[in-house]
């Protein structure tokens, strides 16, 4: 996986790996006790169903005590390289645990284990990336609209900004059903008290700027800019297959002049997420071109038309007609 989605941090006796249901993007932390050169070193987390939950080292292991919180009864164990625990309940989709594992190899080297991960979510709604803000205008805050296609849960599916380049994942969804037509708005910033996460069945008890009563309104806590006129966006399910992605670019260069935006463009058509007109790696050129967005004309996904992952589907709309959580504005900015 490219190295906007992973990141690694090894010290002495501590390992910090990433670890959540799927490819690894959640913060764990291992303890090596009495290690040795070839003592076993924590791998992966991974809810491969609604019970099973499976930790891959690099050697076999003995597990030695292993507790969730919140509590979970284990029903049975296989130990070896992959240890794999099957619970005794099936959790919710994208339920958030955390598990304390301490392990032991044939050497009698141990390990202890404590990491954050979701349950797996077997029912991952289709959905589209529907409209961007990149531009902050107190008190208008960048966003990401989505569009859900079908019904669903959203839990554990996870949020990528690439020019966000040091922690690309920006948000991770906690579990909640939505509906096949229905709008999720994951505002960028939180700019008042009113800014309300909206998890539950009502749809209007947000009332922070650019709340929608019947639009699900979620805000990332904080201030800091996390999106750009270049940049791509694009979200992963647990087993990070990119469910959809837009690359944009402020200026049509022949290529990328940041690495991370070359490898994005690459992993992405790799996926099958977004490509240039012709069916190639898309180039600056050929991202959707948002030299033109304000805080009122954002990029805008066309809705009457099919989806074909390139910039075609895309416009920038005209000034004062953006719309979270709402369908798009078809007037376009000419």
């Amino acid at each position: 996986m490219m190295k906007y989605v992973n990141f690694f941090l090894v010290g002495v006796c501590i390992l910090f790996c990433s670890c959540t249901t799927g490819e690894m993007a959640a913060a764990a932390a291992a303890q090596i006790l009495g290690a040795s050169s070839q003592a076993p070193l924590f791998v992966s987390c991974k809810a491969v169903s609604e019970n099973e939950i499976d930790f891959e080292f690099s050697l076999p292991v003995k597990v030695v005590s292993l507790s969730f919180s919140p509590g979970q009864e284990i029903t049975s164990m296989e130990e070896g390289s992959t240890v794999k625990v099957n619970l005794e309940e099936s959790l919710g989709p994208g339920t958030r645990l955390v598990a304390d594992l301490l392990a032991e190899d044939a050497k009698g080297n141990t390990i202890n284990v404590l990491v954050p991960f979701r349950s797996r979510n077997n029912r991952i709604p289709e959905l589209l990336i529907n409209e961007l803000r990149t531009e902050y205008g107190n008190p208008r805050a960048e966003f990401i609209e989505f569009k859900m296609l079908s019904d669903g849960n959203l839990g554990a599916l996870r949020v990528f900004i690439a020019g966000n380049y040091k922690n690309p994942m920006v948000y991770e969804f906690s579990p909640v059903e939505v509906k096949a037509g229905e709008y999720v708005v994951l505002h960028l910033r939180t700019l008042d008290a009113a800014s309300k996460d909206e998890y539950g069945d009502r749809l209007d008890e947000s009332g922070g700027r650019d709340s929608s009563p019947t639009a699900r309104d979620i805000w990332i806590p904080g201030s800091t800019k996390l999106l750009h006129k270049t940049d791509a966006v694009y979200v992963l399910d647990q087993d990070d297959r990119v469910l959809n992605a837009v690359m944009t670019s402020e200026t049509p260069d022949a290529w990328w002049k940041k690495d991370y935006f070359a490898e994005a463009a690459e992993f992405l058509f790799r996926q099958g997420a977004w490509k240039s007109a012709d069916g190639k790696v898309c180039s600056p050129a050929e991202a959707v071109n948002s030299g033109k967005t304000t805080a009122t004309r954002t990029i805008c996904r066309d809705e009457t038309v099919e989806n074909t992952n390139t910039a075609a589907d895309w416009y920038i709309t005209a000034t004062s007609s953006d719309t979270p959580g709402l369908p798009n504005n078809p007037k376009r900015f000419e």
